[in-house]
């Protein structure tokens, strides 16, 4: 598996061709095609990040304190 920075790279590189006048359809559709599997592929490395994130922001601070798992709002 490439790396998210390469995989990000050959996106733009996909939307860059695809905006070429003379391209034709056939190759067009291949073009949109691979830039939408790459680009539901990112979206869900991104989800999984931002997941550890979240995940290392709630941690506690004191061995006492217990993490914000944010499921639920707090009613005051």
């Amino acid at each position: 598996m490439k790396k998210f920075e390469e995989r990000l790279e050959r996106l733009e590189e996909l939307a860059a061709k695809i905006k070429e006048p003379d391209l034709p359809l056939e190759e067009a559709v291949s073009v949109f095609e691979e830039g939408v599997k790459l680009a539901r592929g990112l979206e869900r490395d991104l989800d999984k990040i931002q997941g550890k994130v979240e995940i290392l922001l709630n941690q506690p601070t004191n061995l006492d304190d217990k993490p914000e798992i944010g499921l639920f709002d707090r009613e005051d």
